[in-house]
């Protein structure tokens, strides 16, 4: 029997991703908040969609969401017409929203009282990793639930891992996202001493990757940013929320980390003046 699958958020990641699922052979039921969205996706790709995340989530086995943050996490599971309502007994909710794992937590524990299972499983690989079906994803639960959905998120990832119970796989994505930070930041100054000395910056790549230096922001996002090309996805908005989770999660463990929260007041600054919507790697703009 055809596991029947709901995908809520068709944003630029959810998009692609209930594609791929849809594609790999599970019937899937679409909810977005802009309808006209779901409607082209149920085109493009040959499934359904419904009104509320409630009928989208009706019979289904599993219940999929990716969405912006944690607020709106909530307020497509819960109320009269949210995702929970609709659950059946013995569905899992897999959220791939990169949300603080308090709500992973408090997320579980709705979900039993409905007789579901939870799984935090925020992914990594950006826009161009959902379209093309290689993302990473970093799992928070039950072994027995994860082993249940993980065929599924296979069509759309090339990484899945169990990091541990519930919120686990939040707090994988934390350390993710200030690797990710720091990367940028090192790289950000090293483009600055690299353009003011006047080397080739494509051969600062093609060298550089294949020593220690070497990682897949430097591949795919030094050249463009000393081209002043900033259109790639993943935005600044995001980062900021994101290590605005991180930082709050360090200081609950009472954990100083300078480094990440000066990168974010980076991002903050850039903010302010209007370039949130341009991806991550305009961080050298802070710095020039």
């Amino acid at each position: 029997m055809t596991i029947q699958t709901a995908f809520i958020g068709l944003g630029a990641m959810g998009y692609p991703m209930a594609g791929h699922l849809q594609k790999a052979g599970y019937s899937t039921t679409v909810f977005n908040r802009s309808k006209a969205k779901a409607e082209l996706w149920s085109k493009v790709c040959a499934g359904t969609f419904a009104n509320t995340p409630k009928k989208a989530a009706e019979n289904k086995d599993v219940v999929l969401v990716c969405v912006g943050n944690d607020q709106d996490v909530r307020e497509v599971i819960y109320g009269e017409h949210g995702a929970l309502v609709g659950m059946k007994k013995g569905a899992i909710l897999v959220d791939h929203t990169t949300t603080s794992a308090e709500l992973a937590l408090e997320l579980k524990t709705r979900c039993e009282e409905v007789g579901c299972d939870f799984v935090d499983a925020p992914v990594s690989g950006g826009q161009a990793g959902a379209e093309t079906g290689k993302l990473t994803v970093m799992c928070g639960g039950r072994q027995t639930a994860f082993e249940r959905v993980s065929p599924l998120l296979q069509s759309y990832a090339k990484q899945i891992q169990l990091m541990g119970p519930t919120g686990q796989g939040q707090r994988s994505k934390m350390v993710n996202q200030i690797c990710i930070s720091g990367v940028l930041s090192g790289l950000s100054e090293a483009l600055l001493l690299a353009e003011k000395v006047g080397l080739d910056i494509q051969q600062v790549v093609d060298t550089l990757k294949h020593g220690a230096a070497g990682s897949w922001q430097m591949e795919n996002r030094l050249q463009t940013m000393s081209e002043n090309k900033f259109n790639f996805g993943f935005a600044i908005d995001w980062m900021h929320k994101d290590l605005s989770i991180c930082l709050a999660e360090a200081e609950k463990h009472r954990i100083s980390m300078p480094f990440t929260s000066k990168v974010d007041q980076h991002y903050q600054a850039l903010q302010k003046a209007g370039m949130g919507r341009l991806d991550t790697s305009a961080l050298i703009k802070a710095f020039r």
